[in-house]
């Protein structure tokens, strides 16, 4: 099964595929669209693009209430704070989520992206790379993360 993580965040959202039969992850891009711009509308509208560009058109869009038969799945990476709890930006993380899976017509897995961030900083921190350059792929790397997180997670994959 091949699949896309998602790293929303408020102003760039980070975006890697990777395959459950490799277990290989590869950062993609950072898609450089505020999450409050057009109501979110842009921002969803350049994920779809961005996930039919990786998987392919999904099969069996447009059939309400029927179950999809998928190429691809989307993981997103949810807020956890640190002692468990979901907070407001998980909920919003939810919400926006919700929305990702009937636009884009597959389903959406949610993932604890706890540190992920900071984990993508510790891969950048003696790579030589600019402040500039680090800011361009941290929230690529964070959403690798957050994938190879859920692919060495339990259970079948």
């Amino acid at each position: 099964m091949r699949y896309v993580a998602i790293d929303l965040g408020d102003k760039r959202t980070g975006l890697a595929v990777g395959d459950s039969e490799t277990r290989v992850v590869s950062p993609l891009s950072v898609v450089e669209v505020g999450i409050s711009v057009a109501n979110g509308t842009a921002l969803l509208e350049a994920i779809a693009r961005a996930v039919e560009q990786q998987l392919g058109p999904a099969r069996g869009a447009g059939s309400p209430g029927r179950r999809l038969d998928s190429p691809g799945e989307l993981i997103v990476g949810l807020p956890i704070n640190m002692d468990g709890s979901e907070g407001q930006r998980a909920k919003i993380v939810r919400s926006f989520g919700q929305r990702i899976a009937a636009r884009t017509a597959r389903a959406v897995t949610f993932q604890d992206e706890r540190l992920t961030s900071a984990q993508a900083d510790w891969t950048m921190a003696r790579s030589g790379m600019t402040h500039q350059q680090k800011k361009e792929r941290r929230d690529a790397l964070a959403a690798a993360a957050i994938l190879q997180d859920f692919l060495d997670g339990p259970g079948e994959r």
